[in-house]
């Protein structure tokens, strides 16, 4: 059922015209056909596993909860385009930010919520984001990691673009846009 994951993300980038973002939310398919859906063609996603400590580690590696990976996905766009804060305004909104290592049914740590800075700009404003976004959840704490990106390794071909190729694949009910209004109603968000 594919191959060993292999390769770190994106090719450099030496002219500096395009910025990565790195996020975990669960299930990665639905992560990135949410942002998929959001951003249409002003972006590139690779799904693949970051945080662990497994050299290029399989999906079934990754399943069983002993790399410590995150199923994550790796963003490419232009920051003069699209701000990495309007990347975590819309992370936080389309996915269950406030449970541990857990999205809707799928549990282990490669389901945590988590935010894999490149830098310390995205460090900075993924540790800001969660003090200025926390009251929208009231009680619920943000459980969300932000972790240094490390290796990114490309989870298997079949992995990628997976919902657009299996549309009637599963998806996990968590994923998807929420407006911050809707958040206050279901978390009771101050």
């Amino acid at each position: 059922m594919g191959s060993t994951a292999s390769g770190t993300g994106f090719p450099a980038d030496p002219a500096g015209q395009y910025s990565l973002a790195t996020f975990g939310a669960g299930c990665f398919w639905g992560v990135e056909k949410s942002f998929q859906k959001k951003y249409g063609k002003s972006i590139e996603t690779l799904v693949g596993y970051a945080g662990g400590v497994a050299d290029q580690p399989s999906y079934k590696q990754v399943c069983t909860g002993t790399t410590n990976h995150a199923e994550v996905l790796q963003v490419k766009y232009k920051e003069s385009e699209i701000p990495y804060k309007d990347l975590l305004d819309f992370f936080y909104r389309m996915h269950d930010p406030t449970t541990k290592n857990r999205q809707g049914g799928d549990t282990g740590t490669q389901y945590r919520s988590a935010i894999f800075y490149h830098n310390e700009q995205q460090k900075d404003a993924a540790n800001t984001s969660i003090k200025d976004l926390q009251h929208h959840f009231g009680k619920h704490t943000i459980s969300t990691t932000i972790e240094p990106m490390g290796t990114f390794w490309n989870a298997e071909d079949y992995h990628q673009d997976y919902l657009n190729k299996n549309p009637h694949g599963y998806e996990c009910p968590t994923h998807f846009e929420r407006s911050w209004d809707r958040i206050h109603e279901l978390y009771g968000g101050e």
